[in-house]
């Protein structure tokens, strides 16, 4: 396996979180976008408390579209899928033209539906070019050390999300168990005693209340 600038390992690191972030935030949004429709058009509150981001938003309207689409808004979706092709870019010879193609469409099908009146339907198909650019970059990187740095910033945004996003223990556990087996080969600093801790917790039956969002900051201290 090769061996990597701190600049490109933390490439590669962030464009896991940041391609997760989008995907599973989209995720989130959706269901939470089906509440505002059907029963409680004010429910995104309680979404930005849950992703620990400022409730900026004047109206639901409001919400959707910069939330969505505002790329001066840090929180955003779009914001988050520019910066995975900045860090794509970065790695192109790393994980190829192919695999970062796929980036690109999501970027390029984003940008067409900022004005859309159903934003919803148009954009999932970006969630569709996310799985399709993880099944690429396992056929065409040409190191498996990068997949492995990539995922692991997948699976620790996937956990943030998770955490905070208040899923199943039992599905907090599938992704933290993904996270064990691939990090050693990473070559990055953790805490493996951290590790344990967080298993532990997600695995006592009687876990006090609070553990997510505990679990979420320990979870910010895991690398390094």
């Amino acid at each position: 396996m090769g061996t990597f600038s701190l600049e490109k390992r933390d490439a590669m690191y962030w464009l896991g979180r940041y391609t997760e972030r989008v995907y599973t935030t989209l995720k989130a949004f959706y269901d939470y976008y089906d509440k505002m429709i059907d029963r409680d058009p004010n429910i995104y509150i309680k979404l930005c408390d849950r992703l620990d981001i400022p409730n900026i938003y004047d109206n639901p309207n409001e919400f959707i579209h910069n939330f969505l689409f505002d790329q001066s808004n840090p929180d955003s979706v779009y914001l988050s899928l520019n910066r995975a092709m900045d860090n794509g870019i970065m790695l192109r010879n790393e994980i190829t033209s192919e695999t970062l193609a796929y980036i690109q469409m999501a970027l390029d099908l984003y940008g067409a539906s900022t004005s859309s009146d159903v934003p919803t339907m148009a954009l999932l198909p970006v969630q569709d070019y996310l799985l399709a650019f993880w099944g690429s970059l396992d056929d065409n990187a040409r190191d498996q050390r990068c997949r492995d740095i990539i995922k692991c910033g997948k699976y620790i945004e996937r956990l943030d999300l998770y955490y905070r996003l208040y899923y199943p223990a039992d599905k907090i556990e599938k992704e933290l168990c993904k996270l064990i087996n691939r990090l050693p080969r990473t070559g990055m600093p953790y805490q493996p005693e951290l590790m344990d801790e967080l298993v532990s917790v997600c695995r006592d039956p009687n876990r006090q209340k609070g553990w997510r969002m505990q679990c979420a900051h320990k979870l910010y201290h895991l690398i390094g």
